[in-house]
């Protein structure tokens, strides 16, 4: 299939998830994931109604940026170090894999030098793999009060979860069940710099479990652009 029927395909199952959880279509945003897609594939989503990419590197967004058509949303949703945060500051319009002070400071002291503030989500990884970066839920109680109190150049949007790999994805709900509840724990909390408007759960294997579990915002690649080519 083309990326135009891949989308038409998720879009499909993404609003029928949406409904079943008692929500619309359009409640649930579609990041397309363009990790290792050139440009081209890029520029041929947004053409088919894709309005936000996820990069998980710094220098795949450096590469493609001036390439890629304006109007769309940025998202770095990998792994993000803090000496390239700089590079980044001021083309993506949401970092979603923040898992420390130490990473947010240096986005709030980037932030701040371009007059900007910068929407975030905390990552949290409930299921505590040590494969994978983020918080525990424990941990990311205490990083939610410093990130508000020492980074006043940072939106708190939301969290980010990446559940572990299940051959049965039904497997993955629990983790992505209790993400939700400390979503909706701080969704209840008034503050001018936490905006609560983002739960994002879910990739190409697993994103309709996600959404079933609350998800609202889905990172999709795969699923859209086909098998990854690591050799370019």
């Amino acid at each position: 299939m083309a990326i135009k029927e891949n989308l038409a395909y998720i879009e499909k199952l993404k609003g029928e998830a949406a409904v079943r959880s008692g929500r619309k279509a359009e409640d649930v945003l579609l990041c397309a994931v363009t990790k290792t897609h050139t440009v081209d594939e890029i520029n041929e989503a947004i053409d088919c109604g894709v309005t936000d990419i996820g990069e998980n590197k710094v220098q795949e967004i450096m590469d493609k940026y001036e390439y890629v058509k304006p109007g769309v949303k940025w998202h770095l949703i990998g792994h993000l170090q803090t000496n390239k945060v700089k590079y980044i500051i001021d083309k993506v319009d949401m970092i979603h894999s923040v898992d420390s002070l130490h990473l947010a400071k240096e986005i709030d002291k980037r932030a701040k030098a371009h007059d900007l503030t910068m929407k975030i989500l905390v990552q949290v990884n409930s299921a505590e793999e040590e494969s994978k970066f983020g918080v525990t839920v424990d941990e990311t109680r205490q990083l939610l009060m410093d990130i508000l109190e020492q980074c006043e150049n940072i939106q708190i949007c939301g969290l980010m979860c990446i559940a572990p790999f299940e051959e049965d994805v039904d497997d993955a709900r629990p983790f992505f069940a209790e993400v939700k509840k400390l979503y909706d724990e701080y969704q209840k909390i008034e503050h001018p710099r936490l905006d609560f408007k983002y739960l994002s759960m879910g990739m190409s294997n697993d994103y309709i479990v996600g959404i079933d579990e609350g998800a609202n915002f889905v990172r999709v690649g795969t699923g859209i652009f086909g098998k990854r080519d690591y050799s370019k």
